[in-house]
């Protein structure tokens, strides 16, 4: 990865660094946005997700554009957000927006083992329903691909109720 990908935040002031309010926003968001590259053809999906111990989990269909792009390129770009609001205040370009959100980078790989599958499955299942297991058939498990991201790098941003237009 290269520099650029791990720059200084402008807004250094919303800024998140501390590892459990990025984790805070993660359990807090509904979708998790993926985001790869085929040489120059950049793709981002919105997925449902899990995660855990420092690693995203996201199921899909066992073929597709994602899996193709995933192949060529295992680097990843990542993005969730939550508490968003958009503010009208009335006034031409004095809009603004209220948000918590994460980006990351990491390394995509597919898991292949029915019971890493499994357990990947549950994380994703109890991301939406805490404390709630299920036992996957085999025949469900292996007609389902599983994403998994190690996370290598990730920061976040919170941005409050601003009555200034960032562009005066």
């Amino acid at each position: 990865m290269t520099d650029s990908a791990h720059a200084a935040m402008r807004r250094s002031e919303k800024e998140i660094t501390s590892l459990p309010d990025l984790e805070a926003i993660l359990q807090s968001a509904d979708i998790c946005r993926l985001a790869m590259a085929n040489g120059n053809v950049p793709y981002i999906v919105p997925m449902n997700f899990g995660y855990r111990d420092h690693t995203l989990y996201f199921h899909c269909a066992p073929e597709g554009r994602k899996l193709e792009f995933i192949r060529k390129n295992p680097m990843v770009c990542f993005e969730a957000d939550c508490d968003t609001k958009v503010v009208n205040t009335g006034k031409p370009c004095n809009w603004s927006s209220r948000y918590t959100s994460i980006i990351g980078y990491g390394t995509a790989t597919l898991v292949d083992d029915l019971k890493r599958k499994r357990d990947a499955l549950n994380i994703i299942v109890d991301h939406y329903a805490p404390g709630t297991a299920y036992v996957f058939p085999d025949e469900n498990v292996e007609k389902v691909a599983i994403l998994k991201v190690e996370i290598t790098h990730m920061t976040g941003k919170k941005s409050e109720l601003e009555t200034q237009s960032p562009w005066r």
